[in-house]
């Protein structure tokens, strides 16, 4: 599972920066799911008894103070995603699409830059 956060973190993270500014509410809705929805999902722990889901907000928050270079996020998670597909459940897959809309929508509205991301996330869940 820490691997698939990983991914999230990267995946969240460029929704949150496609417009070239990650805001606080971002960050904020994004820990917030993280505490009501990705917490409680399942429970598997690192090597320091965290919860892994918090390997989603870990790699987000290094990613936006080292300002990242995302291009390669969807083609990397689309191959995670091909080779663990076990991991992607349905429950997982809607949470998922929820948490990228949340992200999306929480400042202000959705612009078109978050709606393609998204259809691309979706895309690559649903194979």
């Amino acid at each position: 599972m820490t691997h698939l956060y990983e991914h999230l973190g990267k995946v969240f993270y460029f929704i949150a920066a496609i417009d070239k500014t990650i805001h606080e509410e971002e960050i904020e809705k994004l820990k917030q799911i993280i505490q009501t929805e990705w917490l409680p999902l399942e429970n598997s722990f690192n090597e320091f008894g965290d919860d892994t889901a918090y390997e989603i907000e870990i790699v987000f928050d290094w990613l936006v103070t080292n300002e990242w270079e995302f291009e390669q996020v969807m083609p990397d998670f689309k191959i995670f995603r091909e080779e663990h597909q076990h991991l992607f459940t349905p429950e997982i897959n809607t949470l998922i699409l929820k948490t990228a809309n949340a992200i999306a929508s929480s400042f202000s509205r959705k612009n078109k830059s978050e709606h393609v991301l998204i259809s691309q996330l979706n895309a690559i869940l649903l194979q």
